[in-house]
């Protein structure tokens, strides 16, 4: 059960529900359902991935371009698949007219020049105080690094995010670390834009900061999970927030303990 590397969404899910953390990246149950949600965040980050990489060649393309970038991917998650969703009352048509509406605000608000889009990086995780190594190397996906050395994540959601989430966003934490390690220094500036999926759809950016301490927060929360997954410490959290359209909703009902 020893992992090869660890992501900060593995350690976001683990500490969310260690149970689900368990059937996705150990047991990789079928998935017997897809969250429309996460059907929509895919879908617009297809697109904004496809913007991006765009822009990075010198090339500006034209809006009607991204759109059928997001309904093809959209089209394509649909195939074959139920899907779930929430109780707020969207529709897929829907959600499909919301993301387009989003796609066009980004369009005509955030031109920018592309540096990196979608940056893979795998790099050792490292207590920045103690010099101390986490045995597997963290892996990730920066969404997007503009010139001038900003770092942004996109994120889809229903409803506007609290500022005081930001600091503790395991995912922030660990680019931010990740863009220090490759460039030698850290992001001028660092944010998560939110798109937002109301009923009138807005788009938020919201700067945060990163430095030492947090990072030696990370290689404690990444150290820690790692001793509970290789010690097979995997608990149902019936009631969080992600229950509401868990692919594994079923399953997690019909869990009676950690037997292998």
């Amino acid at each position: 059960m020893s992992l090869e590397s660890l992501s900060p969404s593995q350690i976001s899910l683990y500490l969310t529900c260690s149970l689900k953390y368990r059937f996705q990246y150990i047991d990789r149950l079928p998935k017997l359902t897809q969250s429309a949600n996460l059907v929509f965040g895919g879908a617009m980050h297809a697109a904004l991935e496809w913007l991006h990489k765009e822009r990075k060649k010198g090339r500006q393309p034209p809006l009607d371009e991204i759109l059928r970038v997001f309904e093809g991917d959209w089209n394509a998650q649909n195939l074959g698949a139920t899907i779930l969703f929430a109780d707020n009352g969207d529709s897929a048509e829907a959600m499909v007219r919301k993301g387009k509406e989003l796609l066009s605000q980004f369009f005509h608000q955030f031109a920018c020049t592309v540096k990196e889009a979608e940056l893979h990086f795998q790099l050792p995780l490292v207590n920045p105080k103690t010099g101390e190594l986490l045995n597997v190397p963290l892996r990730g996906v920066i969404d997007l690094v503009e010139d001038g050395d900003v770092l942004d994540e996109f994120k889809t959601s229903q409803k506007s995010w609290s500022s005081a989430d930001l600091p503790d966003n395991v995912q922030l934490t660990a680019y931010a670390y990740a863009f220090q390690m490759l460039y030698g220094r850290p992001p001028k500036k660092l944010r998560l834009i939110n798109l937002v999926r109301t009923k009138n759809p807005k788009i938020e950016p919201m700067p945060t900061e990163r430095g030492e301490q947090d990072y030696v927060r990370l290689f404690h929360l990444g150290k820690e999970v790692l001793k509970g997954v290789n010690t097979q410490v995997f608990i149902p959290s019936r009631g969080c927030w992600l229950c509401k359209d868990c692919e594994y909703n079923q399953d997690c009902r019909e869990w009676t303990g950690n037997e292998s």
